[in-house]
Parts: structure tokens; sequence; C-alpha cells
């Protein structure tokens, strides 16, 4: 079991490892199977993104109007990773105050300015979203792929700032890092609150086991055995 100090070092333990950090099970027979280092990788290119796209810094507010996905789980890690506070509060629109940047799945959900705004297909062969978007909406699944897999940027947002704003309160980076490491592979529902998802990710992570998400229409008794799953949200 490992600890880390900051989210940098976090990713770093996932790094050099191909074993299975993240699973999804999606609808219609959908599984996507994320090693340690592809892991990290999304996530670097899509930080690189928000640092150099989106203008996103340490102190930023990314809006996360997303259901856990593993494409959802990629935005918050990378948001942490500029050292982002990542808000997944209810009754957020595309015109959220305060928000620096918002992701959706529902380009309905999105507004105009003067927030960024970014349209994420799910799809795990998406290469671009589905049809047309709204003029001023990044697609994310068309873009992420032309930037770097090591975060080229500066991050490191201080310990004590917010890394997640959720409808029972605000969790500090210190706070995120601390959890007690769990050496397990963990089922996850999608429609778990999001403050327990990631902090069951996160704990889990840090005792080198697997998170496996599960959309509620691809739940089977099988995922438990095939998954060696130990433990349930």
């Amino acid at each position: 079991m490992s600890q880390a100090r900051t989210i940098d070092q976090l990713l770093a333990l996932l790094r050099p490892d191909s074993s299975p950090a993240l699973i999804w099970y999606g609808p219609d027979g959908e599984r996507v199977e994320l090693s340690g280092r592809v892991l990290d990788n999304w996530v670097a290119k899509t930080a690189n993104l928000l640092a150099e796209e989106l203008d996103a810094e340490p102190g930023a507010v990314v809006l996360l109007e997303m259901a856990p996905h593993w494409r959802s789980v990629v935005w918050a890690l990378a948001g942490w990773q500029v050292g982002a506070t990542v808000d997944v509060s209810s009754g957020g629109n595309g015109g959220a105050e305060g928000a620096d940047v918002v992701v959706s799945s529902d380009p309905a959900t999105l507004g105009s300015g003067p927030a960024y705004q970014v349209a994420v297909a799910e799809g795990a062969l998406a290469l671009g979203w589905p049809g047309e978007l709204p003029d001023g909406v990044l697609d994310y699944a068309a873009e992420v792929r032309s930037y770097a897999d090591v975060f080229l940027g500066a991050g490191s947002a201080d310990l004590h700032a917010t890394a997640l704003k959720h409808d029972g309160g605000e969790v500090t980076f210190a706070q995120l890092l601390q959890l007690e490491p769990a050496a397990r592979n963990i089922l996850v529902p999608a429609t778990a609150d999001w403050a327990d998802v990631l902090r069951a990710a996160v704990a889990t992570w840090l005792g080198g086991g697997t998170v496996v998400l599960v959309h509620p229409a691809a739940h089977s008794p099988k995922i438990v055995e095939n998954e060696r799953i130990s433990e349930q949200l």
C-alpha cells in the first residue's frame, strides 16, 4: 500500500502498472479496461487540453455535468492534475456562475460563455461527437488525442485548496490524498454519489486495486465473479 502527497504522486503510482486500474461496463455490452499506464495517458492528454486549450490552472473550477463514467473519471483526475477544483454539485448548467470549464455528455446542458464548454462523447470508440455541436462547444473526443500523453504543465494545487465540490460539502486535496489505502477490486455503481465514487477510486488506487464502474443497464452477478470483486460500494 502507498501514500501520495500530490495528485502527480497518485498518478505516478499508476504509470508503471500494466494491470487494470479502471474497468467500465456500459450498456449494450460495452467493456472498457484501462491499465494504470493507459489511464495515466488519458488523464495527461486531458490535463494538457485543459491547460493549453481551456486556460485551466490551479484554482480554476471544472464543472463536471456528467454521471460517473470512465471518461468523466478521467476528467476529474485531469482537473486535479492541473490543480483545479472539480465541481460535481447538482443544479448547475452550462452558464454556472464561477465555473471556468463546463464538461457534459449532453450538449443541451451546455450554454454560452464565459466558461469554456466541452461536449464528451461517451462511446469507447468515439473519435468525435456523433452530429453537430453548438458554436463555441469543444468536441473532446475529436481534440484530446492530439495532446501529449505526459502532462507538460505545472499543476500541483495547494494541499489546502478545494479538490472536490459536491452537494455534501467540499474536499481538499489533502483530505483526498490522506484516504486510507484499500487493496481491493471494488464494484462501483455508476448511479452512486460522485463524491463516494471518487473517494472509493482514490483509496483503491492508493492500495493498488481495481475500480470496476458499472452502468445500471450492465449490472450482472457475473461481473462480481469475472472481475474478482472483493467489495461493493
